[in-house]
């Protein structure tokens, strides 16, 4: 069995991890609202591996505008749920569909010639790296400890208390 010295520290370094993963979708997704010139349309027709076939038919005319705008929503979703702490479960899952989404259209295979991406890896890059740490905060939500989800289940307490 594991123990942990100091739980109080890891709690702390947990929700550290949703605020600052929260914080790089929210800027993500803001960025892009707010850039008219912005589409996915270089990073998916220049996707490789075997889903290859999928994103390129994703830049089809009549489905890179609905694409982006899933995109940014998406981006934007995960980035106020984890900021906040309130639904923190669906933010994180949504996050880890995007990022495996991210991964599979830019797999870092040591065979496949890395293009449109920031540096070369061996199989795991900075995309996999933080949907695994959407997974931890999937499997530990810290909205209770700091966030909202925290806030309205005290209030719900309080009032179920002033009720009775």
């Amino acid at each position: 069995m594991i123990t942990i010295r100091n739980e109080k520290h890891l709690r702390n370094g947990l929700v550290l991890l949703r605020l600052f993963i929260g914080w790089h979708f929210l800027y993500e997704g803001i960025i892009k609202l707010y850039n008219p010139d912005w589409t996915s349309f270089g990073y998916l027709a220049s996707a490789q591996g075997p889903f290859r076939p999928l994103f390129v038919a994703i830049t089809n005319d009549s489905l890179i505008g609905i694409a982006d705008w899933l995109n940014v929503m998406a981006l934007i979703f995960v980035g106020i749920t984890l900021v906040l702490g309130i639904w923190e479960k669906w933010g994180a899952l949504v996050g880890m569909f995007l990022l495996a989404l991210y991964y599979l259209a830019h797999p870092s295979f040591p065979w496949v010639t890395q293009l449109n991406v920031e540096g070369s890896y061996w199989f795991v890059n900075k995309n996999l790296i933080e949907l695994m740490a959407c997974f931890v905060l999937y499997q530990v939500p810290t909205g209770q400890f700091f966030g909202l989800s925290g806030i309205l289940k005290k209030n719900k307490e309080i009032t179920k208390t002033e009720l009775s």
